[in-house]
């Protein structure tokens, strides 16, 4: 019997801990037989872990005798919480290994529930992200199913009377009812009531709801009758529900519970909940027949579940179920601070109130976010990955050790080490670090939506990193280093000074780094109120560019080559940047060499900006999704020469041209009809072509040399593999062409490769911010 002191110390931390049981016990539910069926005793519980999962015990859904219980069509049976009773459906069983692992594999004692209807509203327990230890204080929780049966007083351990019961101690139909476990003496209650279930490999007797239960009956313990002849009688003093236990640790086994803890029918697959963290760490599995501690599955044996534990017939999460479901489960929970959008109090509310005063650093809302955050992103492509950066933030050279990590979250949680609140905070902000600059740099040179959506969520991350890290120290700072945007191109941009008409043609120029999606950041500039002729300012970029190249080299990874980018108004297109010479190094004697054998090098229009225009935007898409690139040659008229009578012609047959027709000239295009044909190409939204910078000009119909130009290109088209492909594939041409026996290849020497992608538009002109880098 408890002392009134411990009676009053359970009510004192039942009212600390108000907020956390009543959420528990609302996200615990049980299993029983379909909606509609004959309802018997519910055959265990379960907790609500994410929208339409639930969590159980595996051995929950088979019969004592290790049949499969009995369920509906298609394997339906019924989930009951919050007063109803929701078709549900097996998804996943952990404890069957994969058949390829042979006997040897490891498996656990969990399954997933997945229900049926998708527009069930409910709420979602907080599975915890680091592996349990020592608890002090620790409940756990059984479902109750809605119709009232196998209510047994609303404790998922040795029973007791209601009329004492605590917030979320099973208070209503739905709810869970709450045992605690706390170092200390164990309270034994003669209601205590345990089911007769099969051992396992280990001497394991599982609670059987199908069996009936052991109750007290003349001081002695008898079987329940299963007709209901003769009914458990109640104690007639209230007895507290909350079972002051002693809490052991974990073993093989799994997670202990104190000796004195039964637990009862049906309590199996219910939470087992660590108050002090305010976390589910558990799944209740039941009582050892030896040693008679309690036993629960450590949730992070989910970190085990794989596209191999698929029921057969079930709708599954994907090939990676695990990342899918836990991102579920944090993105649900960061939804539910969302303003007006949490009817209540959250469980977020609820760890906050726990751990206020606690002078963290890292503290609920950091995790909450920060792991709603991760949960946004890809799986990591190898595990190692988590390890290694959980590693370099603990200073250990091979990893975590003993805790497996598959996902960017459990790498959160091997971070908890208990350290000064400082240490900690540096930590986390160190391992989301790189984890952003991970993830970036995954996707970095990837086309598509998919992948510029992913480099938006690395980005986000970054800007959550920075904002945490402005309390670090400044060494610390410096260590942890920011996330290093890696450059993908150097643009050199040449813009013309406008005055009057007949004057000298002037220009200022600048350089920027190039992030994709028209992020840009300016590292060189020249301006003047006068600007220079053309030739001047590309010489005074020539003698800055093969320093920059390099720098932006070391930026982009071990290996990389940027993409040298070079925007010119129209009268230049001429430019031949891929014979451009720059330094080969960083020596004040380097040699120079030419750029556009050892890096894809590409024209822009300088003309073109942030306004995208939509043929521009429409004629990209066409040739990025073509099947086959073709050349579309731009001559004139037949018969015509260059005359301006042929001008009507081109236009007709740029706006007729298949959706994979690039455009190709073998004229000069600095003036006359090849400078108004590439003016034609860039107002019908064409964003590539192909031209020599020294094309032949009026004063010459085509020749030989023409016709191997235009064969050149087609053969180049037609191999290409696509769109994306054709600056590297330039780059080769370009380099073959250089070589001394390159034979019938010298039409490729001074290629022009326009590669305009309206997706990436050059940087504006003038920006609200600075833009040089303090580089």
């Amino acid at each position: 019997m408890t002392t009134s002191e411990g009676q009053a110390a359970g009510r004192g931390d039942r009212a600390h801990y108000a907020q956390l049981l009543d959420h528990a016990g609302r996200t615990t539910v049980a299993l029983r037989a379909a909606p509609g069926a004959t309802a018997g005793r519910p055959w265990g519980s379960g907790v609500l872990i994410a929208p339409g999962w639930v969590l159980t015990c595996a051995h929950v859904l088979a019969a004592g005798d290790g049949r499969r219980r009995g369920t509906g069509p298609d394997g339906v049976f019924g989930v009951a919480f919050g007063g109803r009773v929701v078709p549900a459906r097996p998804a996943y069983d952990l404890s069957r290994p994969d058949p390829a692992a042979g006997p040897a594999a490891a498996r656990a004692d969990l399954a997933l529930v997945r229900l049926l209807d998708p527009e069930a509203e409910h709420p979602c327990a907080w599975l915890s992200d680091q592996p349990a230890t020592l608890l002090e204080d620790a409940y756990i929780f059984r479902g109750h199913d809605a119709s009232g049966a196998g209510n047994d007083g609303g404790s998922g351990v040795g029973g007791g009377s209601g009329a004492d019961r605590g917030p979320g101690a099973g208070g209503g139909p739905g709810a869970g009812g709450g045992a605690r476990a706390r170092g200390g003496d164990a309270l034994r209650d003669g209601c205590g009531v345990r089911g007769r279930g099969e051992e396992d490999g280990h001497g394991l007797r599982e609670p059987d709801g199908d069996r009936a239960p052991w109750v007290p009956r003349d001081g002695r313990r008898v079987p329940a009758d299963p007709a209901g002849r003769h009914a458990p009688t109640l104690p007639t003093t209230p007895v507290d529900p909350f079972i002051a236990v002693r809490f052991g640790a974990r073993d093989a086994r799994g997670l202990q519970f104190g000796s004195d803890v039964r637990v009862t029918p049906g309590a199996s697959g219910g939470p087992l909940i660590d108050c002090d963290r305010g976390e589910v760490v558990g799944i209740v599995k039941g009582r050892h027949q030896q040693d008679h501690v309690g036993l629960a599955v450590p949730v992070t044996a989910l970190r085990g579940l794989g596209p191999e534990h698929l029921v057969p017939g079930a709708e599954g999460l994907g090939p990676d179920p695990y990342h899918a479901l836990m991102s579920l489960h944090d993105r649900w929970h960061w939804a539910g601070q969302e303003l007006g959008r949490a009817a209540g109090p959250t469980w977020f509310d609820a760890q906050h109130a726990i751990m206020s005063g606690r002078g963290r650093l890292w503290g609920v809302q950091e995790r909450l976010q920060a792991l709603d955050l991760l949960a946004r992103l890809p799986a990591p492509r190898d595990p190692l990955l988590v390890e290694a950066a959980v590693g370099e933030v603990l200073d250990r050279g091979q990893g975590p050790g003993a805790w497996a990590l598959r996902t960017w979250r459990d790498g959160h949680g091997a971070l908890y080490q208990g350290s000064d609140p400082y240490t900690e905070l540096r930590a986390f902000v160190h391992y989301l670090r790189i984890v952003a600059q991970l993830t970036a740099d995954e996707v970095r040179d990837v086309p598509g939506e998919q992948a510029a959506a992913v480099r938006g969520q690395a980005l986000r991350l970054a800007e959550f990193v920075q904002a945490k890290a402005v309390v670090l120290q400044p060494q610390d700072r410096r260590r942890i280093g920011p996330v290093r945007r890696r450059p993908r191109s150097v643009l050199v941009e040449f813009e013309p000074l406008f005055y009057d008409e007949g004057g000298p043609e002037l220009f200022n120029w600048s350089v920027s780094e190039g992030y994709g999606q028209g992020q840009w950041l300016r590292v060189d500039v020249q301006e003047s109120a006068g600007g220079v002729p053309f030739e001047q300012a590309r010489e005074q970029v020539l003698r800055r560019l093969g320093g920059r190249l390099l720098r932006a080299d070391g930026d982009a990874g071990p290996g990389a080559r940027v993409r040298l980018e070079v925007a010119v108004p129209e009268g230049h297109w001429h430019t031949a940047a891929g014979q451009w010479e720059v330094a080969a190094s960083t020596r004040r004697t380097a040699r120079l060499r030419p750029v556009g054998s050892g890096r894809a090098v590409i024209l822009r229009d300088q003309g073109r900006r942030e306004q995208v225009d939509p043929a521009w935007l429409r004629r990209w898409q066409g040739l990025a999704a073509a099947p086959e690139l073709q050349a579309l040659r731009i001559a004139p008229h037949p018969g015509g020469g260059a005359a301006r009578g042929s001008d009507e012609a081109v236009w007709r047959l740029l706006e007729t041209a298949a959706e994979g027709a690039l455009p190709a000239l073998c004229h000069t295009v600095a003036d006359g009809f090849g400078r108004d044909a590439v003016g034609a190409v860039l107002d019908t939204g064409f964003p590539a072509g192909l031209w020599p910078a020294g094309g032949h000009g009026e004063e010459r119909d085509c020749d030989a040399g023409c016709e191997e130009f235009h064969r050149g290109v087609r053969e180049l088209l037609q191999g290409s593999g696509g769109l994306a492909r054709l600056p590297e594939l330039v780059r080769q041409l370009r380099a073959k062409a250089a070589g001394a026996a390159a034979e019938g290849m010298h039409w490729a020497r001074d290629l022009v490769l326009l590669y305009d992608d309206p997706e990436d538009p050059i940087p504006p002109l003038f920006t609200e911010r600075p833009q040089l880098s303090p580089r």
